[in-house]
């Protein structure tokens, strides 16, 4: 691994800066940090981690951007945050126990996964301007949180692509509300998230020196992301992003 110095730090800061703007007026900031990282000289195992480091404060950053949304919420949608909790878990146990060389050729398929429910968010988003009101019921929490459950142990595991999983959830059990869902995911990403990055820490999965440049720049991004997000379409940042994840995913292949 190369030694750490002011370019690549300055690499490893503007990456995680644009990841948390992309996961607030967009989702896919990991399509950013996850293959700069591994341009910096990680292997994949540790790149995911430190990506998961990185991007989590800025998700913090965005749901405090994201707090009138979030007071607006019915109380018993935070009931999802249990099986996010879980399912972060295992996720990050997953991964820990996944070898380094079979993450390797897992990484353009999840790439390209992540890219492909990417490149579904506006039909899902044109759905939720357009979606009926939901027919509540006494499965309607069981529901939900499995689904959220399964969110969160992929989430844990790589993670881009959940918001748009959560979104599509979100139209299922009847919100409509786009920036109250956005917020939503915001804080059910950011509880799968802070798992995740507990139990990276505790198993010293972490590559610090980039980590660090990353926390600090992913903060910024995903506060200033907010702000922004309530006022600008992030159309052209996400044709930017599923442009640049298939590219990613199709470089990945090649690279097998």
């Amino acid at each position: 691994m190369q030694s750490l110095d002011p370019y690549r730090a300055g690499a490893a800061f503007v990456a995680a800066f644009a990841a948390g703007l992309i996961n607030s007026v967009a989702f896919g900031g990991t399509l950013v940090t996850f293959p700069t990282l591994i341009w910096l000289g990680l292997n994949s195992v540790t790149a995911n981690a430190t990506s998961t480091i990185a991007i989590w404060p800025g998700t913090v950053a965005s749901s405090w951007g994201f707090r009138r949304e979030l007071r607006a919420l019915e109380s018993r949608l935070f009931a999802l945050l249990v099986p996010s909790l879980f399912g972060g878990l295992a996720g990050a146990w997953l991964l820990r126990m996944t070898p380094p060389w079979l993450f390797d050729r897992l990484v353009p398929y999840l790439i390209l996964f992540a890219t492909l429910l990417f490149l579904a968010q506006e039909p899902v988003q044109r759905h939720l301007r357009t979606g009926g009101a939901s027919h509540q019921s006494a499965k309607w929490l069981l529901g939900a949180g499995t689904f959220q459950l399964m969110v969160a142990v992929y989430g844990g595991y790589f993670g881009a692509g959940i918001g748009i999983l959560m979104l599509a959830a979100f139209s299922v059990i009847g919100l409509t509300k786009v920036h109250e869902m956005i917020g939503l995911k915001v804080l059910l990403g950011g509880t799968i998230n802070a798992v995740a990055v507990i139990y990276f820490i505790w198993n010293r999965m972490v590559y610090w020196p980039y980590a660090i440049a990353m926390v600090i720049g992913s903060s910024a991004g995903g506060y200033g992301g907010a702000v922004f997000a309530r006022r600008l379409s992030g159309v052209t940042l996400r044709r930017i992003v599923i442009l640049m994840g298939f590219a990613l995913a199709l470089l990945f292949f090649i690279r097998r």
